[in-house]
């Protein structure tokens, strides 16, 4: 094998890694999330309730910015301020040094409203970079769904650009992982090409076509499988509510 060769493959592996993902991907799945799901979720919710999100595989970061974008919509829509923690992860670096640059190229206007760029994004020569209010509800971090632990006590699960990547088995063992994070109540969505397998019975469908998924409060949770070291592991060697701090540059940019 020549060395260009195995440059051309490794940068392959990258491209398939960082793979392009859209803002508001499947617009009606969004406009469901936004206008049913997620009001759902904040119902009766306490003056001070942390409102916990997991994006899993967020590749180089949109669908982590399109939920908080929707999130800070609803505050805004319905003169609320509640906290939000937003987790978004993905096993390769170069997509999460890509994700918290929050820089996007100009083509993003084909996926994102007028309007949603004016309040949310800063225009600039190179496209446009979200502004500080959304990126500070997100934490990017470098994990592998499979081997390292999952974050814990989610009103939100996203995983839309990961599972159809992964052999049949792999799907199969996430899927308890993931009603294992989520809170009682909370939510998994999915993209439209995943399921939950032969998972039913952990999950109530609320929307089979996006792909939007309850847990079952009839359903025993299940005990954590053994699974590797992890720097998001704490000297317990349990999970940790919030990730290990991630080290970022200050941005320059303050709106």
């Amino acid at each position: 094998c020549s060395n260009f060769s195995l440059v051309s493959f490794l940068s392959l592996f990258k491209e398939l890694l960082i793979n392009g993902t859209n803002f508001f991907r499947d617009p009606p799945a969004f406009d469901m999330l936004k206008n049913e799901i997620l009001p759902q979720l904040l119902a009766d919710k306490p003056e001070g309730y942390v409102f916990r999100v997991w994006v899993a595989g967020c590749s180089s970061g949109e669908e982590a910015y399109s939920i908080a974008i929707l999130l800070r919509e609803i505050m805004d829509e319905t003169h609320t301020e509640f906290r939000v923690q937003i987790y978004a992860t993905d096993l390769d670096d170069d997509a999460i040094t890509q994700a918290r640059g929050a820089s996007f190229p100009p083509n993003i206007a084909q996926d994102v409203t007028p309007e949603r760029l004016r309040r949310f994004f800063i225009k600039d020569d190179a496209g446009y970079k979200v502004k500080k209010v959304i990126r500070e509800m997100v934490v990017f971090a470098v994990q592998s769904v499979i081997k390292d632990p999952p974050f814990t006590k989610l009103d939100l699960l996203s995983c839309r650009n990961l599972m159809i990547y992964l052999e049949p088995e792999q799907q199969s063992r996430l899927i308890p992982i993931f009603q294992y994070a989520l809170r009682p109540g909370g939510v998994l969505f999915l993209s439209s090409s995943e399921s939950i397998s032969n998972h039913a019975e952990l999950f109530t469908p609320l929307n089979r076509k996006w792909k939007f998924y309850q847990v079952n409060s009839s359903a025993s949770t299940i005990q954590m499988p053994p699974i590797g070291p992890s720097v998001l592991q704490d000297k317990s060697g349990n999970a940790p509510e919030r990730p290990a701090p991630v080290k970022t540059k200050v941005d320059s940019v303050t709106e």
